[in-house]
Parts: structure tokens; C-alpha cells; sequence
């Protein structure tokens, strides 16, 4: 008993640390409202999993293997990718993808928004990562947690509790990161452009029908992805179809709010100090952030591309809500274009490329799992 409780005061420099980053993440929930709901139990689970002697996880004592319950929680909902497929349902039902039915065209800038993924799997590339882990480490440019979950465990990577909170970090981190990169790359005159909302009425057999014929075309163009397309789409049917409100509100509320609790502690299994604090982890912080500022440069530059050939203009600033961090980057978008001009709302267009883009990253990661598994 004498030895336990020894072993148990024997405090490294390095847990401190993981103390620090918890405590930075529990900061960023309860104070800045970043992302609450993920960051608080992945920063109370950063801290649970690095005090010394922690029964949270699996460790091995005196030559016994002592079952940790995080470790158990990571195997049976992230290590077979079920907790962000079920996440996909409640995401799925959440999402009214009427703003891009009345525009498809914005299903472009979504796509647009992927190019931060390729660039940074290049980069990582170079930078002497396996391809595997590459791939798994640009995927952080979906902007797409559930995403980023799927394909890292998928591949095998051995960074996958770095790639996670990368991804939910600058999630949370999208009023930070996206402001200063579109207002770099667009002039004053581009972000004053006025959008007319379109009066296209949509029926409720096209928004049964879309989330049908998605899942379809996905898994003809990308069949890796129909797990994830399937399940969001399905999601959405739930909403749509009319005759499942019950079970619409269930997915929305509780079975995203509880598999979003799960998930965040879950992760903590993999932020122990010894496999996080290292050269590789800051580089994987460092290479996704630059996947989140190319994802935002893909979706302007894009925008202001088009702009050379159409009649009305597009305001370029809603090619940066392309990526899938939904519905941050659309909220993000419509208070820029309200701080340029009060009268210029930019909701609705932001909300409908922000749709595409959960769509278009889903895909994306589809494609990296055809190349790469």
C-alpha cells in the first residue's frame, strides 16, 4: 500500500503539462464558449488520465494489466469508429440543407474548401510522416471531427490522439483562425458585395429526395465514404420525412449531445503525457492549422475566381464557410459581413456553402481512405 501511494506522489514535469493543456481546454469551454460540450471532458480527461497511477486507464502493476475505463470506452466507440458514425445521425438531423437546395452553385465553394486537406497531405508528406499517418494528419482540414476520427483510426494511425484534438481544437478556434486570413486575401470593396436571397421555393419531396440520391452518387464516386455520407444522410431523412419528429428531436438533442460527451472523455484515453508530448504532436498542431487557413484561402480564392465570369457578384467571403465547421464558420461570415456593412446579411449563402462543405468533407475523406487504406 505504501508503494501505490509513493508511485502515486511521483509527479512528473511532463503530466504538469498535460495538467496545463486540460486546463487551457476547460478554459476555452467554460470562458470563451468554445465548443463546450467537447472541450470540457477532453480537458477534465486530459488531467484524469495523467495523474500518476491513474485507474482511468490501463496500466500494469506488479505484472497484473489493470483494465482502465477510458480505455474500454475508446475501444468499443472510437477504435471500431462507432461513436462519430452515430454522431454523423445527430449532425445529419440537424442540418437544413434548404439555403443550398435554392443555390446549388454553392456546393462548389464546399468543394473549393477541401484543397486545405490535399495541401497539407503533401506537406506532411514531406515533412517525413508515413502516408498513412499523412493522410490521417491532412484530414484534420475536413474540419470535421467525426471525420478526422474515422479515417485516423481507419489507417492506423499512430497519432490519432493529436489528429482529435487538432480537429476539435480549431473547431472551436474558427471565430480566431478564419477573420484575419479572409480579410489578408479580400479588399474592402469584395467584402461590401450585397447577395440577393433567392425566392426558389423548395418542396418537401426534394428535401426527401436530396439526402437519398447524396448517399447514392457518394458511394458511386467515393464508396469508402458511405458509411459517413450514409448515416449524415440518414440523419437528415429523419428531419425531412415528416412522420419521425420524435426521433428527429431525439437524434438533434440527445443522442448528439450524449455521444459528444463520450467522445471528448474518450479521447483523453489517447493524451497520456509519454505518446503526446513530443516534436511529432506539434507538428501535427502546426500542420492543422495550416490545413485550416488553406481550406479557408481554397474558398475565397474560389470565390473571386468565379467573380471574373459572372454577373452578380459573389461576396467571397462565403467561400471560407466551405469548410465543414458547422454552423461556426457560417455564424463567423455573417458577423463579418455585418461589421463591413450593418444592412449586408450574409446568413443564408454562408449557412448553404457551410452544408455543402460537411458534405464535401465527407466525401473528401472517402477519397483519402480509397487512395491510402
Amino acid at each position: 500500500m505504501e508503494v501505490i501511494y509513493q508511485n502515486a506522489l511521483n509527479i512528473e514535469w511532463q503530466q504538469l503539462v498535460m495538467w496545463l493543456i486540460g486546463g487551457i481546454l476547460i478554459y476555452l469551454a467554460i470562458r470563451r464558449d468554445m465548443e463546450p460540450a467537447l472541450l470540457l471532458p477532453m480537458g477534465f480527461g486530459a488531467i484524469l488520465v495523467n495523474l500518476p497511477m491513474s485507474g482511468a486507464v490501463t496500466q500494469i502493476y506488479e505484472g497484473a494489466t489493470e483494465i482502465g475505463i477510458l480505455n474500454i470506452l475508446f475501444d468499443s466507440g472510437i477504435a471500431n469508429e462507432l461513436f462519430p458514425l452515430l454522431l454523423f445521425i445527430g449532425i445529419g438531423a440537424m442540418i437544413d440543407f434548404e439555403p443550398l437546395l435554392s443555390n446549388p452553385k454553392l456546393m462548389l465553394f464546399g468543394a473549393a474548401a477541401q484543397f486545405g486537406i490535399f495541401f497539407t497531405l503533401s506537406m506532411a508528406a514531406l515533412l517525413g510522416f508515413q502516408m498513412n499517418d499523412a493522410a490521417s494528419i491532412a484530414i484534420i482540414g475536413a474540419a470535421d471531427g467525426p471525420t478526422s476520427i474515422f479515417v485516423a483510426n481507419y489507417l492506423k494511425s499512430q497519432y490519432i490522439g493529436p489528429i482529435i484534438v487538432a480537429a476539435y481544437s480549431y473547431m472551436a478556434l474558427v471565430p480566431i483562425v478564419q477573420p484575419p486570413v479572409i480579410r489578408l486575401i479580400t479588399t474592402k470593396k469584395e467584402r461590401l458585395i450585397r447577395m440577393p436571397y433567392s425566392n426558389v421555393k423548395i418542396s418537401k419531396l426534394t428535401k426527401i429526395l436530396f439526402p437519398i440520391i447524396v448517399t447514392i452518387i457518394a458511394g458511386i464516386i467515393s464508396p469508402r465514404s458511405v458509411a459517413l455520407i450514409g448515416l449524415l444522410m440518414f440523419g437528415n431523412l429523419i428531419r425531412e420525412c415528416g412522420v419521425l419528429n420524435s426521433l428527429s428531436d431525439t437524434a438533434q438533442k440527445v443522442l448528439a449531445n450524449l455521444i459528444t460527451l463520450l467522445l471528448g472523455i474518450t479521447v483523453a484515453a489517447s493524451m497520456r503525457a509519454e505518446a503526446f508530448l513530443n516534436l511529432q504532436t506539434l507538428m501535427i498542431m502546426g500542420l492543422g492549422l495550416i490545413a485550416f487557413v488553406f481550406d479557408t484561402i481554397g474558398g475565397v480564392m474560389f470565390a473571386k475566381v468565379l467573380n471574373l465570369f459572372v454577373k452578380h457578384k459573389i461576396n467571397p467571403m462565403i467561400g471560407a464557410a466551405g469548410i465543414s465547421a458547422f454552423p461556426m464558420s457560417a455564424r463567423v461570415i455573417n458577423k463579418m459581413g455585418l461589421a463591413e456593412d450593418k444592412h449586408n446579411f450574409l446568413l443564408m449563402h454562408a449557412v448553404g456553402t457551410n452544408v455543402s462543405g460537411q458534405i464535401a468533407s465527407v466525401i473528401a475523406g472517402g477519397l483519402i481512405l480509397n487512395f491510402f487504406s
